[in-house]
């Protein structure tokens, strides 16, 4: 009894430190723009993240039950299991911050837990219909709506006044803190749950609490608090790549683009879908960044980022899978596990420090080139009209001389 204690103690702890990587993986969701605006100082921004994230913690249980009653079955799990997908979960996520790429934390820990639980009791202890429904098909839906979204708000605002003056700038700048506000609140609800849900599934696991309950408090306590701590430790990496990467913002582009992914962050929390923040908002930015007349999309970090989405689930399911073979063979297993684990972390940490990423460089412009779309856009588009250009006139070289056909000059007489 005192052993089966001990490793769903390692587990609550484990998931507790996921929730923490969670915060500061996502922190970018909320702030980046705002950041990168100048709407809000780089350290008021993510303190206010974090204060939003632990109060959007309280707020609905929908996606932790999802988590914790929908994707797996509970009945068959052990905490072995659920300690190997956090192992798949935390690395993705530290891997995936160390290149400054915004991925999922919420596909991390279902391929985790995906991976580790086929290993343990195979496929069909899975549930696949949920894992459609409720994390793949709102993995390619939620990026492309709330794009488009995005998009349209973008040049609405840009249509409906032309003005650019500063008091406008200011108009947008606090309406873009009031939305980047709104966008923590919704990753609380969203994020956080995902943390509550691993738990609860290994309090049934263990046999603590019985099949089918909610998250008790204390873990919705916990949970609240871990991702709000990272939150405020700032993502720094990923908060450039997000702001400054994918494309350049203005105040009523960043206001557009957090709005959009607001909304979508808190309709998908409502109906318990396990939603990747990640993939709102980004989606939300670069469909702000194309609304804008002239605006471009760093189509290369883009690309970066999608692939970085689809290998999300299957790197972090092998990880878990790997980890859970281990830990079978007993609790030395699950102790080479930790130890792997910490080791990993630590030297992600130290790989990270020789080039140092924080608030004060943050905002620095990243020498990301456009891209090739981008270009090609910019150098079909017309000049705007009545603007003066210089004369035109064209300048033809004249032809070359053809060689005459007279005889040759006579050499010089020889000297006598």
């Amino acid at each position: 009894m005192e052993s089966f204690s001990l490793i769903l103690a390692i587990v609550v702890v484990t998931a507790l430190a996921f929730d923490f990587t969670n915060g500061f993986h996502d922190t970018a969701n909320a702030m980046a723009t705002t950041i990168s605006t100048g709407a809000l100082k780089p350290k008021i921004a993510v303190a206010m993240s974090a204060v939003l994230n632990l109060v959007g913690a309280f707020l609905s249980v929908e996606v932790a039950n999802t988590i914790s009653k929908g994707l797996v079955d509970e009945t068959g799990i052990r905490p072995e299991v659920i300690f190997a997908a956090l192992v798949g979960a935390i690395l993705w996520n530290l891997l995936t911050w160390l290149v400054g790429l915004p991925s999922s934390s919420s596909h991390a820990l279902t391929g985790g837990l995906v991976g580790a639980t086929v290993a343990s009791a195979g496929f069909g202890a899975v549930h696949g219909d949920a894992l459609v429904t409720k994390v793949l098909l709102p993995a390619v839906a939620a990026p492309i709506v709330a794009g488009l979204a995005s998009l349209l708000a973008t040049r609405f605002s840009y249509g409906v006044g032309t003005a650019d003056g500063e008091a406008t700038r200011k108009g947008y700048r606090a309406g873009q803190i009031a939305s980047a506000g709104l966008v923590s609140l919704a990753h609380g609800t969203n994020d956080a749950q995902k943390t509550m849900g691993i738990i609860t599934l290994a309090l049934v696991a263990g046999g603590s609490i019985a099949p089918g309950s909610n998250p008790p408090t204390w873990v919705i306590l916990s949970a609240g608090m871990a991702i709000a701590l990272g939150t405020y430790i700032g993502g720094w990496r990923i908060i450039r790549t997000m702001g400054k990467g994918l494309t350049d913002l203005e105040p009523r582009q960043g206001f557009a683009a957090q709005t959009s992914a607001a909304t979508a962050i808190l309709a998908s929390s409502h109906l318990g879908f396990s939603l990747s923040t990640t993939h709102v908002v980004s989606g939300s930015v670069m469909g702000a960044g194309l609304g804008r007349k002239g605006g471009v999309v760093r189509w290369s970090t883009a690309t970066r980022m999608f692939v970085a989405w689809a290998l999300t689930l299957p790197a972090a399911a092998l990880v878990g899978a790997g980890a859970e073979s281990v830990t079978d063979l007993g609790d030395w297993g699950t102790a080479v596990v930790a130890v792997f684990l910490v080791a990993a972390s630590t030297a992600i940490w130290r790989i990270s420090r020789r080039e140092v990423v924080d608030h004060t460089n943050v905002v620095a412009e990243t020498g990301e080139p456009a891209g090739v779309v981008t270009a090609a856009i910019a150098a079909v588009t017309p000049p705007p009209a009545g603007l003066v250009t210089e004369d035109l006139t064209a300048t033809i070289p004249a032809p070359a001389t053809e060689p005459s056909t007279a005889a040759p000059a006579a050499p010089p007489a020889a000297a006598v």
